[in-house]
C-alpha cells in the first residue's frame, strides 16, 4: 500500500477540516518566516552600530597593538594602511554598495587640548572623513551654524569640551600628544563645527579630525592602528576574515592580526544570545500553530477507529498504522507551512527596501546611530520557516497517531462510525 497517496485521500474526505489544520500553520509559518526575518534585521543593526563604532565586522591592526589596544599606542601601527584598505575593498566581488566593502583605517589615541588659559585631556578618532560620514556618523549631530571636518585642517568637537575650553566655531584648536616615534607632536585645528549626542562619553571627551592631519601630526604617513573592514552581511565575517588573511603578503601575515567581529570582547556573546532566543521563540509559535493539527489528528483518529481495526485485522503493523497517520498530519504542516514561506519572503522584500525607520521614536536619543531597521531574506529563514512549522506538525501528530496503533483489534472492530 502506497501510504503517501492513502494519506492524502483521506485529507480530502473531510476538505475543510483540512483547509482549517493548513491555515493555522499558514499563520504560524507567516509569523515564523516575517519575524525571522525582522529579527535578523534588528540583529543586523545592532551588530552594525556596533562595529561601525568600535570594531569593524573585520578588524585589523598589528599583533603588538592588540596586545595593548587598551592603551592606544601609537607606536603600534600597520604603516601601509591606506594601501592596505584600498587592496581590501579591491577584494569585493560586486560593484553596488550593497555588495562593496569598506575598508577605513582609523586612528585612536590621546590628547591634550588648548584654547587660551584652557587645557584639557581627550580622545581623537582620526578617519577619512567620506568614510566616517558612514562609520561614526557624527557629521548628523553638528550643531547649526557648524560643519563637518571635510578641509584639511578642520577637526569637530564635542560640545562639553567646547564648554570646558570656550571653543566656538572658527576658533583654533591647538592639540599636543606624543609621536609614534616617541617625540612631541603639535597641531592647531580649526573648529569647523561642534557635535552634540547627549552623551558625556562624546560630548565631554572626545573630538574628530582627519586621517591624513592625525598622520602628519604622529609621523605615520599613510599608517593607521586599525582598519575596520564594514561587510555587507556580518554573518561572513568568518569566511571573509579567511579571504582577507590569504590575500595579505607573507611580511603583512607574519606582523597582522585579522580577527572577526565575533571574536573580539564580550558584546558577541549577547548577540549569539539574543539569536538562541528568538529561535527557541519562533519555534514555540510554530508549535502553537500546529496545535491545532493534534486537535484535528486527534478526531481523525476517533472517528476512523473502526477503519483502523480493519486495517489492523488484515494485518497491517502498527508502525504502518502510526506512519499513515503521521504522514496525514505532516502534510497539513508542510502544506501550510509553504504558503506561509511564501508569504512570509514577500512581507520581508516589500519592507526590506525601504526598512522601518525609528528615528522618531527615538527622538530622545541622539547616539549617532542607524535607526533603520530593514527585514532580510535569507535561506536560513526560509528554511526555518518550513522545517520549523513542518517538524511541529509532525511532532503534534505522532501522539494521536501512537494511540491509534495501540488500539486493540477487537475493540476496535465494535466501534461505531
Amino acid at each position: 500500500m502506497n501510504l503517501i497517496s492513502f494519506a492524502w485521500r483521506n485529507l480530502l474526505r473531510n476538505t475543510r477540516r483540512s483547509l482549517l489544520a493548513v491555515l493555522s500553520t499558514f499563520l504560524a509559518t507567516l509569523m515564523v518566516v516575517a519575524g525571522n526575518g525582522l529579527t535578523e534585521g534588528f540583529l543586523d543593526s545592532m551588530v552594525r552600530n556596533y562595529a561601525k563604532n568600535e570594531t569593524g565586522h573585520i578588524h585589523i591592526t598589528t599583533a603588538a597593538f592588540r596586545e595593548r589596544s587598551r592603551f592606544m599606542p601609537v607606536d603600534e601601527y600597520i604603516p601601509d594602511a591606506d594601501a592596505l584598505a584600498e587592496k581590501i575593498e579591491g577584494l569585493s566581488p560586486g560593484s553596488s554598495q550593497a555588495e562593496h566593502l569598506l575598508a577605513a583605517p582609523r586612528i585612536r589615541f590621546g590628547v591634550l587640548l588648548s584654547s587660551g588659559p584652557y587645557t584639557k585631556p581627550a580622545v581623537v578618532i582620526a578617519g577619512d572623513p567620506e568614510k566616517e560620514k558612514f562609520l561614526l556618523m557624527l557629521n548628523r549631530n553638528i550643531l547649526p551654524g557648524g560643519s563637518y571636518c571635510d578641509e584639511p585642517g578642520t577637526a569637530i568637537i564635542g560640545s562639553g569640551l567646547a564648554a570646558d575650553l570656550e571653543l566656538k566655531v572658527g576658533d583654533t584648536l591647538k592639540t599636543v600628544a606624543t609621536r609614534s616615534d616617541g617625540g612631541i607632536g603639535f597641531k592647531s585645528l580649526r573648529v569647523s563645527g561642534i557635535f552634540q549626542t547627549g552623551t558625556n562619553a562624546l560630548d565631554g571627551s572626545m573630538f574628530q579630525m582627519r586621517l591624513d592631519d592625525a598622520q602628519t601630526m604622529l609621523a605615520m604617513p599613510g599608517g593607521a592602528q586599525q582598519i575596520l573592514v564594514m561587510l555587507p552581511d556580518y554573518r561572513q565575517a568568518n569566511a571573509w576574515q579567511k579571504k582577507i588573511s590569504g590575500a595579505l603578503s607573507t611580511e603583512e601575515s607574519a606582523n597582522l592580526s585579522v580577527l572577526p567581529w565575533s571574536a573580539i570582547g564580550e558584546y558577541p556573546k549577547v548577540i549569539q544570545l539574543a539569536e538562541a532566543i528568538y529561535i527557541g521563540m519562533w519555534f514555540f509559535i510554530a508549535l502553537l500553530g500546529a496545535f491545532i493539527i493534534a486537535n484535528i489528528m486527534t478526531m481523525v483518529v476517533l472517528e476512523r477507529r473502526r477503519e483502523t481495526g480493519i486495517l489492523m485485522a488484515m494485518g497491517m503493523p502498527p508502525a504502518k498504522i502510526v506512519l499513515s497517520f503521521l504522514i496525514e498530519g505532516t502534510m497539513l504542516g508542510l502544506g501550510g507551512s509553504v504558503l506561509g514561506t511564501a508569504a512570509g519572503i514577500a512581507f520581508n522584500a516589500t519592507f526590506s527596501r525601504k526598512g522601518f525607520d525609528f528615528s522618531s521614536a527615538l527622538a530622545g536619543f541622539s547616539w549617532p546611530i542607524d535607526n533603520t531597521i530593514r527585514p532580510t531574506i535569507s535561506l536560513s529563514g526560509v528554511l526555518s520557516g518550513i522545517l520549523f512549522c513542518t517538524v511541529a506538525a509532525a511532532l503534534m501528530s505522532f501522539l494521536p497517531s501512537w494511540r491509534a496503533s495501540r488500539m486493540k483489534v477487537v475493540d476496535a472492530l465494535k466501534a461505531v462510525q
